[in-house]
């Protein structure tokens, strides 16, 4: 496989993710602004993972950039990476209709920090197979 098609792949999990996020927004019965309090949090919390993902997708896009092969470490290390990203809109939604309450909140964390991991776990595949000279 190559790394063009591993990038696009993964470009297409994170633009479905983004997808499946902003499908859990669920439109305000009413037409004044009073009726956008409620749905306020959903809102924050969708925000607040649409930076991430697009932190993690700018990132991932860099990365690969500069990568010349991939092998099989690299694709599980990148699908170990989305799956943890793939529980963003779940996480995402139980933290903003929970109005950022503790345990959602803590279960978000924790999605964050195992991505965190997955993409620490991709970098040092990558590094593994390549020259220590390499960009």
């Amino acid at each position: 496989m190559t790394r063009a098609r591993l990038e696009a792949f993964s470009d297409g999990v994170i633009a479905i993710i983004i997808t499946i996020m902003v499908l859990e927004l669920r439109m305000p019965l009413g037409n004044s602004l009073a009726v956008l309090r409620p749905v306020a949090p959903v809102f924050l919390s969708y925000v607040l993972s649409f930076i991430f993902m697009g932190i993690y997708w700018s990132n991932h896009h860099h990365l690969f950039q500069v990568v010349e092969h991939v092998d099989g470490r690299v694709l599980w290390a990148n699908l170990h990476l989305l799956f943890w990203l793939s529980l963003t809109p779940f996480v995402t939604a139980w933290m903003g209709e929970n109005h950022f309450a503790s345990l959602p909140v803590a279960l978000y964390g924790v999605a964050l920090l195992f991505a965190a991991i997955a993409d620490f776990i991709l970098t040092r595949a990558l590094l593994l197979i390549h020259d220590a000279d390499s960009k």
